[in-house]
């Protein structure tokens, strides 16, 4: 298997921030060469889906994902949202929490932990492919920063949790 965990701290409020990484779409905005699609009614909650297309042209593929964890962050309480990765070429699970911090700030957490297929390609390459998720995953999050630190909060979001 090919596991990593990322952690980026973010000057923006919990909230603010779980509404971004929550709004599917917009993570292509953060993930080089890659789009984002809801393919089901809703797209929040546990049984909320989404596919991610990342690469280029006939070395693109599809990394379709189903929530399987709902957790707004609340007050002091940390967010956590999980989806399970059952496409062709990616299987398995990934999380992240958002940790309200002291100030307008908090913690994002990412974890991964994927099959890639073939499978021989994760088990002689994971540790490789586990330093390229995490050296990616690193670079979408500070770009999430970013973004989300240059945008003024829409009021349902500051006030949501």
């Amino acid at each position: 298997m090919a596991r990593f965990t990322v952690v980026q701290e973010v000057q923006a409020p919990a909230a603010e921030v779980w509404a971004a990484l929550v709004d599917w779409p917009r993570h292509g905005r953060w993930a080089p060469m890659t789009t984002v699609r809801t393919v089901t009614d809703r797209a929040d909650g546990v049984g909320a889906g989404f596919t991610a297309r990342t690469g280029i042209g006939p070395l693109a593929f599809d990394d379709p994902m189903t929530v399987v964890v709902w957790e707004p962050p609340h007050g002091d309480r940390l967010g956590r949202c999980e989806v399970t990765k059952s496409g062709r070429v990616v299987h398995g699970r990934a999380w992240f929490s958002v940790t309200p911090l002291p100030g307008p700030r908090c913690r994002v957490v990412w974890f991964e932990d994927v099959t890639v297929v073939p499978h021989g390609l994760t088990r002689f390459a994971g540790p490789l492919l586990s330093l390229a998720g995490r050296i990616g995953f690193a670079a979408t999050l500070r770009a999430l920063a970013r973004d989300v630190e240059r945008s003024p909060a829409a009021p349902d979001q500051a006030g949501s949790a």
